[in-house]
């Protein structure tokens, strides 16, 4: 009986251990949502250039802004909708949402995400939007790897998967945007549908 209760007692501890050093309130439902966002915003995108732009879109027209516009907006809608999601299922599990170990999250989950993000507005800058949609995937995926260490271990994988995105895109700039809405939109339900069973579904 002893040793049960010390095998009880180290696997409690444990537990305990990584939930103060992990930030584990992250909602699957948001990735799933997430994923939903890039995919109609990947449709409008599509629709516009095709449609008032003959396929070709160009640094200095209204349809690559408009383009720019919708993935703000994409963007915008998934952290709004992460940051609520999160706090909901903080609040559920008694969980604090903003602590030391969700401010690292954020930190190192940033610090690729903006660096890539002032990178490629700079080679946009420079006329160079060929792999735009590559680097995206890459940096993004780095951000995720980045960040894992302080969160729910499994996003690294999807980092690892953005990652390979972006190089194939790299490697052939003609199908970053195809790629985009693998890496951004398929992936992200995927991977949003398999931690909600996981983690956030009474088993």
């Amino acid at each position: 009986m002893e040793s049960k209760d010390y095998l009880k007692d180290i696997s409690e501890i444990k537990d305990m251990m990584n939930k103060s050093s992990r930030f584990i309130s992250l909602s699957g439902l948001s990735g799933i949502l997430a994923g939903i966002y890039a995919l109609i915003g990947a449709a409008i995108a599509y629709y516009l250039v095709t449609t008032y732009s003959h396929g070709v879109l160009t640094l200095d027209g209204q349809i690559f802004r408009l383009c720019l516009l919708t993935l703000f907006l994409v963007a915008f809608l998934s952290v709004v909708t992460g940051i609520f999601l999160t706090t909901r299922k903080a609040k559920k599990n008694g969980a604090k949402i903003w602590d030391a170990t969700s401010k690292r999250l954020v930190f190192n989950f940033l610090i690729p995400l903006v660096a890539g993000g002032a990178y490629i507005l700079i080679i946009l800058s420079q006329g160079k939007y060929g792999q735009s949609g590559g680097l995206m995937l890459i940096f993004y995926g780095l951000a995720l790897v980045n960040a894992s260490k302080y969160s729910i271990g499994d996003i690294r994988y999807l980092g690892h998967v953005q990652i390979i995105l972006g190089l194939i895109g790299a490697l052939e700039p003609g199908y970053g945007f195809w790629l985009w809405v693998i890496g951004f939109g398929f992936m992200h339900i995927i991977y949003g549908t398999w931690m909600h069973f996981k983690y956030d579904v009474k088993k």
